[in-house]
């Protein structure tokens, strides 16, 4: 038995959920978001929860599938409710971004800046120049937008230079001796 699976998706006031067969959808105070749940699991609606279960304990995808389709579903129900936000910082001489329309454009020590489009759904903030605050409602997109702008230049280990998350430590190597 799945520990995760086993609990149900508690709904909170304001959240309105429909259920059509396996498809998903969680209408709430900051959107609306949709899971399409796989043939093998079945969700259901009891009072205010949803209860995601195997169709057929015998079969071990089913098994396999089941807490992350919850874990999907409770995604949907909190990214509606509170959203979800990732916060990346810039270390180095020089490194800034500034937000221009719908357009980041970062200058990290290359020979021009690199401009990264903001995808549909997604809002950002640029504070002192060093700090981009990524928020949305899908947990998915919002970490994809962030791994993405941090892949333009990952932390290097020596000075630790680079797009880090706000809460990523850097493990730190020691340089040349001579």
């Amino acid at each position: 038995m799945s520990r995760i699976g086993k609990l149900p998706v508690e709904i909170p006031a304001g959240v309105t959920i429909t259920l059509n067969g396996q498809d998903l959808m969680v209408k709430g105070p900051k959107g609306e978001l949709t899971l399409r749940a796989h043939d093998e699991v079945q969700l259901k609606q009891e009072e205010n929860n949803i209860v995601v279960s195997p169709r057929s304990p015998n079969s071990q995808f089913g098994r396999a599938i089941w807490a992350t389709t919850r874990a999907l579903t409770q995604n949907l129900v909190t990214g509606v409710t509170e959203g979800y936000k990732k916060i990346l910082e810039l270390k180095g001489v020089g490194y800034r971004a500034n937000l221009q329309g719908n357009k980041l454009v970062l200058a990290l020590g290359f020979s021009h800046d690199v401009e990264f489009m903001v995808p549909q759904g997604i809002s950002m903030e640029v504070d002192k120049q060093t700090t981009i605050t990524i928020s949305g409602i899908d947990k998915q997109l919002v970490g994809e937008t962030a791994a993405k702008i941090r892949k333009f230049r990952p932390p290097e280990p020596y000075k630790g230079k680079g797009v880090k998350y706000a809460d990523e430590r850097i493990i730190r190597k020691e340089g040349k001796k001579k």
